[in-house]
């Protein structure tokens, strides 16, 4: 019995003993081979892996002016395993001009995994970033005292105008979705958050260095590790030239002071995007340095909302001015031809129904009716269309068919630009209405899209657009803002073009009738200009005033600016719309304002729009 209980004692011993070493050996495996925690220890003993950052690519306007440049910039980052119990806390918030509970709170930021998902002990972390001269200066004098805290060399971004902030964008520290993004990017880093800064950041970013710097026992520096010969420098990012005419980005801002809208101008001939203004707006300078935060939320709670990009996120009601792509539709279909005349008794009125106009010559055909911008022509066109059974079967055959057009043209999708946030508008299908009136309805009960009112929504870049897609006789390219990245070809995307539905007759008869507006319509004020401008205009109605719109090109035969310009509650589009149009045309084909077209532009300038509270 006792031979028996000593045996089961040596089992249970050796069995104990046993456990132990195999404890011992899974601990070793997961150490040494599972975790690289001692191996980082050791490394960061031994070595400071110091980023070295790439100057990120500037950019200029399509004449060669600075617009976005760099300046250098110092960030103060920690190493947490450093920097524990040896760092003089109270001299490091006096040197850095921070109060302690600053200190603690950012320290204890850095450590959260859940807002720093990057983290490590034995890496540099941001600790404060974009210090001024004055303050890099203050703190490398006293570098010594503060153990595990370092300076890491940056740039901040410059802008040498104060304008087109929607289109240049800003940078500013990734957030913690950047960096799960993609792995390129480290807490503490900057990344392009909009405009062309956000959809070029790869290309403008570069590619970031590392530089290996030799440690002795006491953390100093002793140099290179093996004389540089695992650094790697970085790579600047790449130059980018834009299609904006800075000179002419600052005219269409300052008209439109005061004024809530948009002013987009393309070239026909490239698609090149040559101003987009958006009001209100704001210097981009504001985006820039330690206070960035501060401004953004200030711009993010301005009820105007002037971060708002409204040239391609402004969904509004074209008005008249879409009467162009409805007589290129109606032409093109054999509706109409250039000799069909339609009545106009102060407006379309057929059965019970009445779409109202002003007074002008009556019966007339298309030239006519656009250069006086008849509704009741367009509201014709559209009811013979959708009610013509011998070219289509139903009322749903018609509507897509022309759905189909207006699509060609560039509305109801995102047109591609190179900017993040476009949105869509809206061009209604026959499902649209199946679904909002049950499958019964026909022409009359959509007749007001036929003057670009109704359902139908454009942004401003569609507009100008639709001007270049008219100045070109039925073809465009994909509007952008880049002109040129450095040692890059263009996306085919912006060089191919991109034909529509309609006809090249069409599209004859129709610059006809805009240049007839030009001349003596409802775009007079361009006949004073010596280039050959064609224009329509278009007055959205609205809950309060309407809307002023404008849409056109020159010269007519040789067009090298399209332009769409809308100012909300602006009246009339020959209020606001044509002559803020033509000055812009003329500082582009001109490359100067003659002295009485600069006190005009004085006058549209200093002028203000009351706005209530339906805009906000």
């Amino acid at each position: 019995m006792k031979d028996s209980d000593n045996n089961y004692r040596q089992y249970v011993i050796g069995g104990v003993a046993a456990v132990i070493v195999v404890v011992y050996i899974v601990r070793l495996f997961t150490l040494q081979l599972m975790s690289d925690d001692y191996k980082k220890n050791a490394d960061s003993n031994a070595f400071l892996k110091k980023v070295e950052f790439p100057s990120r690519g500037v950019i200029s306007d399509r004449n060669g002016k600075l617009l976005v440049y760099n300046q250098p910039a110092y960030d103060i980052m920690v190493i947490m395993n450093e920097a524990k119990d040896h760092t003089d806390t109270l001299e490091l918030c006096r040197t850095l001009n921070i109060t302690r509970e600053y200190f603690d709170r950012r320290m204890a930021e850095i450590k959260d995994r859940k807002k720093n998902p990057g983290f490590s002990n034995f890496t540099q972390q941001l600790f404060i970033g974009q210090l001024s001269d004055r303050e890099f200066s203050i703190f490398r004098e006293k570098m010594y005292r503060f153990p595990g805290f370092y300076i890491q060399n940056r740039s901040i971004r410059q802008y040498e105008y104060p304008y087109a902030a929607h289109v240049l964008g800003d940078v500013a520290e990734v957030s913690k979705s950047d960096i799960e993004n993609d792995n390129y990017y480290q807490p503490g880093d900057y990344i392009g958050k909009q405009g062309i800064e956000r959809s070029y950041e790869k290309q403008l970013r570069g590619e970031k260095g590392i530089e290996i710097l030799l440690r002795d026992a006491h953390g100093r520096i002793q140099g290179r590790y093996k004389d540089g010969a695992y650094d790697h420098k970085p790579v600047p990012g790449k130059n980018l030239t834009l299609s904006i005419d800075i000179d002419l980005q600052a005219l269409g801002e300052r008209l439109l002071e005061g004024k809530i809208g948009s002013i987009v101008a393309i070239d026909p001939q490239t698609g090149e995007v040559l101003c987009m203004v958006s009001s209100p707006t704001f210097d981009p300078r504001m985006m820039v340095g330690k206070q960035r935060g501060v401004h953004h939320q200030e711009l993010a709670r301005d009820p105007w909302k002037p971060l708002l990009n409204r040239s391609i996120m402004g969904q509004y009601p074209p008005g008249s001015t879409f009467k162009t792509s409805q007589a290129l539709t109606f032409l093109s279909e054999g509706i109409i031809t250039p000799q069909t005349a339609y009545p106009c008794y102060h407006g379309f009125v057929f059965k019970g129904l009445r779409v109202g106009c002003h007074g002008h010559g009556s019966p007339l055909p298309v030239v006519p009716a656009i250069a006086t911008s008849c509704n009741g022509f367009f509201c014709w066109g559209l009811y013979h269309m959708m009610s013509n059974r011998k070219k289509y079967p139903t009322v749903q055959t018609a509507m897509n068919t022309w759905r189909d057009y207006m699509v060609s043209m560039g509305f109801g999708y995102k047109l591609g630009i190179d900017l993040p946030g476009e949105k869509r508008g809206l061009i209604p299908n026959a499902e649209y209405y199946d679904n909002a009136y049950r499958g019964s309805w026909n022409g009359l009960t959509i007749i007001s899209i036929s003057i670009g009112q109704g359902e139908v929504n454009l942004t401003p870049l569609q507009i100008a657009n639709l001007g270049a897609t008219i100045a070109n006789r039925g073809f465009f390219y994909t509007p952008h803002v880049v002109k040129e990245v450095e040692g890059e070809p263009m996306d085919t995307l912006y060089t191919s073009r991109r034909y529509t539905l309609a006809k090249r007759s069409a599209y004859d008869e129709v610059v006809k009738g805009m240049r007839a507006a030009a001349l003596g319509g409802t775009c007079k004020a361009l006949a004073k200009y010596d280039f050959e401008a064609c224009g329509k205009t278009g007055t959205a109605q609205n809950r309060g005033h309407d809307h002023s719109i404008f849409m056109g090109f020159a010269p007519m035969n040789d067009p090298k600016i399209a332009i769409a310009v809308y100012v909300e509650n602006g009246g009339f589009g020959a209020h606001y719309g044509v002559p803020i149009g033509g000055l812009m045309m003329e500082q582009y084909l001109k490359g100067e304002l003659s002295p009485a077209s600069q006190a005009e532009a004085d006058v549209f300038q200093h002028k203000r729009i009351s706005y209530g509270t339906q805009n906000r």
